[in-house]
């Protein structure tokens, strides 16, 4: 599981362009949204957009999208779940 958390976090930084952002730096409980990240909607559109491309995974509406994007821990725990083998 640290495995792929790790992978989510790169995939954040990448997809997004984070600069002077490291996975290390991201809290794994911290909000993805407002006061943790700082993500706003537009990153959310192109967050689930990365996640679908590399895992295969697709977050299907907003109400599944506000579970899955708290935090990164709740994104590793659902793509885990949802991934395709």
């Amino acid at each position: 599981m640290e495995a792929l958390k790790l992978k989510v976090k790169e995939l954040i930084i990448s997809s997004l362009n984070l600069e002077d952002v490291t996975p290390e730096s991201i809290d794994d409980a911290a909000p993805l949204f407002q006061e943790g990240l700082g993500l706003d909607s537009i990153d959310a559109l192109e967050l689930a957009v990365a996640i679908e491309r590399t895992f295969k995974v697709t977050i299907p509406d907003e109400a599944v999208g506000k579970q899955a994007f708290q935090s990164v821990n709740s994104l590793t725990a659902y793509v885990a779940e949802n991934i395709k083998a």
